[in-house]
């Protein structure tokens, strides 16, 4: 049974999920920057949040679900390995572990990285992922906790989903990834024609998450340091692919 998903914007820049089964009713939100907006956005719609799924400890995926959980009896669910950081949970999870919402079963994946104890959530019969800031739409999150090894292996981790996979992640940076990414590869068809693409949506104030996956294989420069051709165009040949992503993630950082 595949989920509706709404993509609900909160604070200046962060994205909210409601991802709602039809067939029960049952409606989980993904992250909870703030509480007013999706509260509003599940009212327009009928809907009330039965679960609250936490991807990492960082105050703006975070701050708002106390007030959620006690305005909608929601049950909250994040990572074990990061519960000491996060707001209090119903129910603890770790890598593999299965979590339904109303008919939807979804699987945890640990993407730690941006954090250690990151989460990401894969509904495959919804042909979705909750990313957050592991990868991001033409991008990925700063490698704040974890290493660079951590999080390539993190991102190898979501790149071998399913290509037609929409990802969900936390923040509207798509047009300063693109920016980026055109340093690395700016004579890739694909990347100039999507970096079109998302300034006029941008310009045309539309959200560029999701985005799908077989995008992001093709323009993304952190998913991409495993090609011959990405190596070179940072001098890289010969390096270990989680070198090389290193090497784009310095970049970045300094951009």
């Amino acid at each position: 049974m595949a989920l509706e998903i709404v993509t609900v914007p909160c604070l200046s820049d962060n994205y909210a999920f409601l991802a709602h089964d039809a067939a029960t009713g049952a409606t989980a939100v993904v992250d909870v920057p703030e509480a007013a907006p999706i509260l509003n956005a599940l009212r327009e719609r009928g809907w009330k949040a039965s679960h609250i799924l936490i991807t990492h400890h960082h105050a703006d995926h975070v701050d708002g679900v106390p007030a959620l959980a006690a305005a909608t009896g929601a049950r909250v669910i994040g990572a074990a390995a990061d519960a000491r950081r996060l707001p209090r949970l119903d129910e603890a999870v770790k890598e593999g572990d299965a979590v339904r919402i109303g008919m939807a079963a979804g699987r945890v994946l640990d993407v730690s990285g941006h954090t250690v104890g990151h989460v990401a959530f894969h509904f495959p019969d919804s042909k979705a992922v909750f990313t957050a800031d592991s990868l991001m739409a033409l991008g990925c999150g700063r490698v704040f906790e974890g290493t660079p090894e951590q999080m390539w292996r993190s991102l190898s981790k979501l790149a071998a989903l399913p290509p037609d996979t929409q990802v969900y992640s936390g923040h509207e940076y798509t047009q300063a990834n693109a920016r980026f990414a055109l340093t690395i590869e700016p004579e890739n068809d694909a990347l100039i024609s999507r970096a079109e693409a998302v300034s006029a949506a941008r310009a045309a104030g539309r959200a560029t998450v999701p985005s799908v996956l077989s995008e992001e294989l093709a323009t993304n420069p952190f998913l991409r340091a495993r090609l011959p051709e990405v190596k070179a165009a940072i001098d890289m040949k010969g390096a270990s692919d989680a070198e090389a992503f290193a090497q784009i993630r310095a970049r970045k950082d300094r951009f």
